[in-house]
């Protein structure tokens, strides 16, 4: 299934946010919120939104792929999910809005599109 490949190397990259939180609570000795402190602010935001959309997102792309999607769509829309997943997560550190905000709408584009790919396959 192509859908794994992605769906592991999101988790690798979720991995890759939560240590970078565990790091930053670390070095300040914030056990609990973010003590107001920017940069774990930033990096608590990049592990929460990243966990809030690829779920749902690596949902709809299962069930597209299981219904028969043709396999260069599920890898388009898998490696759409991943570039801006990794984008989001970047422009969160570094505090980019400009490509936070384009990471945003390629997340809305992979979700919509899907939804209405499973909506209208029926």
């Amino acid at each position: 299934m192509i859908i794994s490949s992605y769906a592991a190397l999101l988790a690798l990259y979720y991995i890759y946010l939560s240590i970078n939180v565990v790091k930053i609570r670390k070095a300040e000795g914030i056990s609990l919120g973010n003590g107001s402190h920017p940069a774990l602010e930033r990096a608590t935001r990049a592990h929460g939104n990243f966990i809030e959309y690829v779920p749902i997102s690596l949902i709809l792309l299962f069930l597209l792929e299981y219904q028969g999607l043709a396999s260069h769509y599920m890898h388009a829309l898998g490696g759409l999910l991943f570039i801006s997943r990794a984008l989001h997560g970047s422009a969160i550190s570094t505090n980019n809005l400009k490509a936070r905000v384009l990471s945003m709408m390629m997340t809305f584009a992979i979700l919509f599109v899907s939804s209405l790919i499973l909506l209208l396959s029926r």
